[in-house]
């Protein structure tokens, strides 16, 4: 055996062994192929090569029923380190109990925490949008997402917050091999010359994949262009393969050949909703244009416009007036933004649909606000059990520390109804997009920190059952009525709503989450109900991942428990994570497959440049790429009925 081998073999383990605190979150090791031209000089990186050569190397398994992610990492023979990093998981499988500085928070992930997920924990992570994980499957990081991922049964899920983000992002890609030391709590990442080839022939897989499935949906589809990218793709990765001293260099290739390919692998479709939502801060009727312009030529046809939030609304509003609250934006103050949205838009042929915060009214301390909603009316705010005894609202520590009004209360949802009346008449809207439906989120699973415990609520309760719902737990067979009582409150307010939309000829649409049974636990949303009595016209469910196959999961459960008179509209949260434009693209494609009606992006904020020239270009626009495209501005062409639903062919010349 070669001395220098084995030396750098002990190098290596030496290493895996050595021990680093959650905030040193640079890479211990980076290694790679010695250059042609031996100037290739990076930070932190080896001038030498590290080819490791453990085939003579003996590595006892004393625990050979282990997942493999739980044993050591050992590169195979010729196989290469480009990085290796460590960090220390906070929690595996947290809990509310065991991990307090998430006891709080979605998933149960703290602040600047590293936590693990494991099939043990449950089927999916629980999080929010305000982190990062990586989908492990064997000890391979299969995919990429943001929040509430499904965990692999063979793997695990890596998540973190913060700084644990930016660690994560810095130290994992898909294809990344991991260990992870339970004794230590300790995870080593370790990307090789196999990471790089395990991505390609994924990212190649992928987009043959959606190739293939859209050559089956039209004979007329044209797969010329995305078909050329995967060819190159493929000649690179032989060429990685051929050539061990540039794998990272053609590996890198047929990866951005596969993202070409995906980017331009899926066609425009007609009829689909193409939206945003969008909050406004444009101060005068040029800005306003200005932004609109740009979503045109986004290929966007339809904006969810934040009309209401945070207890304030965009426009001079008589109905917030008469109730003594501030009447307006104070920014807005001295133009109506609304009216020019509407009008600018609609001679744009986009429509626009009302954004409107429902029972959230934004982290101000009403304190801080006299003519605030819950300044003038602090009874109207909804409290947790623990704060029961107090005047004051209480404010959800998982959502921005924000303050919700009390669906129970009579007075609050004819107060909102009201203000719904009052856009739709004065300014005849497309839609109305009822967002924060539901009750505030409940993450800890224990009563004391649950919602609804109003003086209204209370007393209401108490005439119906004779208990005032304080003394009741969740082990007394009352909880379950408390529990419904809570839930008829938001399903009365969607129907009163959707009734105004049927009167006034107006289509009502709501978000909503996409685990049904955590949507009924954790934020009493019965929206299944909502579905199968007709209450309303459409859902827009957000799905907080940047994952094809977890978000085809989220889609699969909402529509498999609407009814089919409900419109389903895909949201998605890839531009709000920073996923890449071919993650946006994946997740479209995703929506196509389960016969979305349509897909609605959050948010414009985050719609960047290299998101706009990718939909513009492919998805979005409106030069099909099916081999008779018809032109912008010309009439369409005749149409024959397609043999997939949702799908138009066109008749060949």
């Amino acid at each position: 055996m070669n001395l220098n081998k084995f030396i750098l073999g002990l190098a290596f383990i030496f290493l895996t062994n050595s021990f680093v605190m959650a905030d040193d979150i640079n890479p211990l090791l980076v290694a790679g192929f010695k250059s042609k031209n031996n100037n290739e000089q990076t930070q932190n990186i080896q001038q030498e090569p590290i080819s490791l050569d453990n085939s003579t190397l003996l590595v006892v398994d004393e625990e050979e029923n282990l997942a493999p992610v739980f044993k050591k990492y050992q590169p195979g023979k010729d196989e290469v380190v480009f990085s290796y990093t460590k960090n220390l998981i906070n929690s595996i499988d947290p809990t509310a109990i065991s991990n307090k500085t998430g006891s709080y928070l979605p998933g149960a992930r703290g602040i600047n925490q590293l936590v693990v997920y494991t099939p043990n924990y449950g089927p999916r992570t629980n999080t929010n949008e305000y982190g990062a994980e990586a989908i492990v499957e064997g000890n391979t990081v299969t995919e990429l997402s943001g929040a509430d991922s499904l965990i692999p049964p063979n793997g695990i899920v890596i998540s973190g917050h913060g700084r644990a983000k930016n660690w994560m992002n810095s130290s994992i890609k898909v294809g990344t091999k991991i260990y992870i030391d339970k004794d230590t709590n300790i995870i080593y990442t370790y990307t090789t010359s196999e990471s790089y080839i395990f991505e390609s022939e994924k990212k190649i897989s992928e987009a043959e994949q959606m190739l293939n499935y859209y050559k089956n949906v039209s004979p007329d589809y044209n797969w010329k262009l995305p078909g050329s990218y995967i060819a190159d793709a493929k000649n690179y990765l032989k060429k990685a393969r051929k050539s061990p001293e540039d794998v990272q260099k053609y590996s890198k290739l047929a990866i951005e050949a596969a993202n070409d390919a995906i980017k331009s692998v899926v066609p425009y479709k007609s009829g689909e909703l193409k939206g945003v939502w969008l909050r406004p801060t444009e101060k005068n009727a040029d800005a306003i244009e200005d932004t609109l312009n740009r979503v045109k030529k986004a290929g966007i046809d339809t904006i969810f416009l934040e009309t209401y939030f945070h207890g304030k609304t965009i426009f001079p509003s008589k109905t917030m007036s008469a109730y003594g609250f501030t009447p307006q934006y104070e920014q807005f103050k001295g133009f109506d933004p609304l009216a020019i949205w509407i009008k600018e838009a609609h001679k744009r042929n986009i429509k626009v649909h009302i954004w409107f915060e429902t029972f959230y009214v934004g982290p101000q301390n009403p304190k801080d606000n006299a003519q605030s909603i819950l300044g003038m009316n602090p009874s109207w705010g909804n409290k947790i059990k623990k704060d029961v005894d107090s005047v004051d609202p209480s404010k959800s520590t998982s959502e921005h520390n924000g303050y919700f009004l009390d669906p129970a209360n009579p007075y609050v949802q004819d107060f909102l109804a009201k203000l719904i009346d009052e856009i739709i008449t004065n300014y005849k809207p497309d839609g109305i997009n009822l967002d924060y439906i539901r009750y505030p989120n409940c993450v800890s699973g224990s009563e004391i920190t649950s919602w609804g415990y109003t003086d209204y609520a209370r007393n209401e309760f108490k005439m119906i059952f004779g208990v005032d719902p304080v003394d009741i737990v969740k082990s007394d067979p009352l909880w379950l009525e408390w529990n419904n009582y809570r839930r008829q409150k938001i399903t009365d307010m969607v129907k009163k709503v959707g009734e105004l939309g049927r009167r006034k000829h107006t289509y009502i649409s709501a978000v909503i989450f996409p685990d049904r049974q955590a949507a009924l636990n954790n934020k009493l949303q019965d929206w299944k109900t909502w579905s199968t009595r007709g209450y309303l016209n459409g859902f827009t469910p957000l799905f907080l991942t940047c994952d094809s196959k977890t978000a085809n999961k989220m889609m699969s459960d909402v529509i498999n428990a609407k009814s089919a008179n409900t419109d389903f509209y895909a949201g998605l949260f890839v531009t709000f994570m920073s996923g890449t434009d071919e993650d946006l693209i994946r997740l479209i494609h995703e929506a196509r497959k389960v016969d979305a009606k349509g897909v609605i992006l959050f948010d414009y904020a985050h719609l960047s440049n290299k998101y706009i020239n990718t939909l513009s270009t492919s998805v979005f626009a409106t030069q099909s790429p099916f081999k008779n495209a018809f032109k912008i501005g010309q009439p369409s062409p005749e149409l024959q009925p397609a043999s997939k639903k949702g799908w138009w062919i066109f008749v060949k010349d």
